[in-house]
């Protein structure tokens, strides 16, 4: 399994224990990708996972550039305009998995991120 691909999945289990729920993985459009679209009670979540397999290049959270955090909210006003609403609350997140070598994955959570 591809490594972004395997964050991916320990992402979505780690979200589904900790109480929320997949609402949609890997939505597409002409413009880009949503990773992970979650609700979690009264919010609707929109996750950006990134993994990495060290911290060469420093930790996997700090990839999300703002042009990166940018495009990901024009994602999701494009996918909240094809549900059904109201939308009451939403929010970005971030989920960091590190895979380091011969060590458990590591996984953070940052909720409203930007």
């Amino acid at each position: 399994m591809a490594l972004g691909a395997r964050g991916e999945e320990l992402a979505a289990r780690f979200l589904c224990e900790s109480g929320m729920q997949i609402v949609e993985r890997n939505w597409r459009c002409r413009y880009g990708e949503l990773d992970l679209i979650v609700k979690d009670t009264d919010t609707t979540a929109f996750v950006e996972v990134k993994t990495r397999s060290g911290l060469g290049f420093g930790t996997p959270a700090e990839s999300v550039t703002f042009a990166k955090q940018q495009r990901i909210r024009r994602l999701a006003l494009l996918w909240l305009s094809e549900q059904c609403g109201p939308w009451r609350h939403i929010r970005f997140d971030v989920v960091s998995v590190l895979l380091l070598p011969r060590s458990e994955p590591r996984i953070d959570h940052v909720r409203a991120a930007f």
